[in-house]
């Protein structure tokens, strides 16, 4: 009995506890201020940032800034660490990504380029106040998006409530009466089309890739349904 008990006590500290630490990865592509692709343990997947939010790429030119800012801080092959806080409804991985101790996301805050997204700051529950105050100091100096008079907050424009380019909009409401999937109403993602050709539909029905569709910039949306 007690040689049992011996081999059984060992399992309460068995390495299954280390699941929360951070794996490495290394860069594939980025996609926008918030969304990028990373090699990990051998595949490639898609990271949204969590606890942050980007503007769109259409929101002209503040997304295309956050996109920039993005690859700067992270080339291809830059090699960071990954904390996975969830999966999202779209399948792909939210992380905070850091590379040594620096985190990559509260870098885009501090910088202006992205803004705390507060509906999901419960993920970076550690350094909530980090986040909170680099939005606040990024506001005063009047850094990357929030160096405009009205800002429109990423959620805000990809619900249509508000938008810097009434064009979008107009675009938006005229696709929505076509034959176009119901998430061209509020977000669409890959997963959500059965073909390329149908993904292929919404890139051009929506200009400036409001979804996000086309990663690599290429004018092709959702390739890997090819």
């Amino acid at each position: 009995m007690l040689f049992r008990i011996l081999l059984v006590v060992p399992l309460l500290f068995s390495p299954s506890v280390a699941l929360a630490q951070n794996k490495p990865a290394t860069i594939v592509s980025i996609g926008d201020g918030d969304t990028l692709r990373i090699r990990e343990a051998g595949q490639v997947i898609t990271v949204r940032l969590g606890c942050i939010d980007a503007p769109e790429r259409s929101q002209t030119p503040w997304g295309q800034q956050s996109t920039s800012r993005l690859k700067q801080l992270l080339p291809p092959g830059t090699a960071v660490q990954v904390r996975t806080i969830t999966r999202d409804r779209y399948g792909r991985t939210v992380a905070e990504l850091y590379i040594g101790k620096q985190s990559v996301n509260l870098q885009m805050v501090k910088d202006g380029q992205a803004v705390v997204y507060r509906q999901y700051l419960s993920g970076c529950a550690a350094t909530k106040d980090q986040y909170l105050q680099a939005e606040v100091q990024a506001k005063k100096q009047r850094l990357g998006f929030w160096n405009q008079k009205s800002p429109v907050m990423p959620w805000d424009y990809r619900r249509g409530k508000r938008s810097s380019n009434p064009q979008i909009n107009k675009v938006a409401s005229s696709t929505r009466t076509q034959s176009l999937p119901n998430c061209t109403n509020s977000d669409c993602n890959c997963s959500d089309f059965q073909t390329q050709v149908q993904a292929q539909q919404v890139l051009k029905a929506f200009p400036g890739d409001k979804f996000r569709l086309d990663g690599d910039n290429d004018g092709v949306a959702c390739e890997s349904l090819r």
